[in-house]
């Protein structure tokens, strides 16, 4: 008899609930054909040792998960489409009435868009006067430059939503947060901007891997070292 745990995806399902099933055996769920054929198990096995984490499997793109011999390209579409699922299931929870009243609560609201970038992107986050989230604005891709960061852009969306204030953040690739030389400049000269025009920069994010830098806190901040 087979242990419980190599039971197929769909039984275990029924009998223990998706919230006590192992992560592979939600993979093999995903990846198995009508039949419910039992080597989905085996090949959601070396899904998740092929990739360690299921972050790491939504960055990938469907050729990456092709390598995978037996994966072909529904199964592919299959699972980065119930990660995508997954992903706005989390944005949708958040919502525009976000509350961004802390450099944790911006990371928060944005790592699951911006750690698995391999290009930078800036966002503009445009805040009420009690610190909730009007909308936000990808004005660009690319390294971050202050000759690129088109003032004109930032503030002409901070009047059209009567913003009260905005917070600039982009993502570091590298996984490193530490804040360089041209974002250093840019802040700078953004900030001076915000002054003049009375709409306040409150602060600029810039997103790692596991980690943050906030302008506003001088300091890089590992996330399980982060308050709220």
């Amino acid at each position: 008899m087979r242990p419980l745990r190599d039971e197929n995806p769909r039984q275990r399902f029924l009998q223990v609930g998706k919230s006590a099933m192992m992560t592979h055996e939600l993979i093999a769920l995903l990846i198995q054909r009508h039949d419910g054929d039992e080597d989905a198990l085996d090949l959601a096995k070396k899904i998740q040792m092929r990739f360690k984490r299921i972050h790491a499997i939504r960055k990938a793109t469907m050729y990456d998960l092709m390598q995978i011999a037996g994966i072909g390209p529904v199964k592919a579409m299959q699972l980065l489409a119930a990660l995508e699922l997954g992903k706005r299931l989390n944005q949708e929870g958040l919502g525009k009435r976000s509350f961004l009243g802390s450099p944790k609560k911006v990371y928060d609201h944005l790592k699951d868009d911006l750690e698995p970038l391999d290009q930078e992107h800036f966002i503009v986050l445009y805040l009420d006067t009690k610190g909730f989230l009007i909308d936000r604005v990808d004005l660009f891709k690319g390294s971050l430059n202050a000759s690129l960061v088109h003032q004109r852009e930032i503030f002409k969306h901070a009047v059209s939503m009567s913003a009260a204030s905005f917070i600039m953040v982009h993502n570091h690739p590298s996984g490193d947060a530490s804040p360089s030389q041209a974002d250093k400049k840019t802040t700078q000269v953004v900030k001076e901007a915000a002054a003049l025009m009375d709409i306040p920069m409150t602060d600029h994010i810039i997103i790692g891997k596991s980690q943050f830098y906030s302008f506003q806190a001088g300091h890089v901040m590992p996330v399980t070292q982060a308050l709220h």
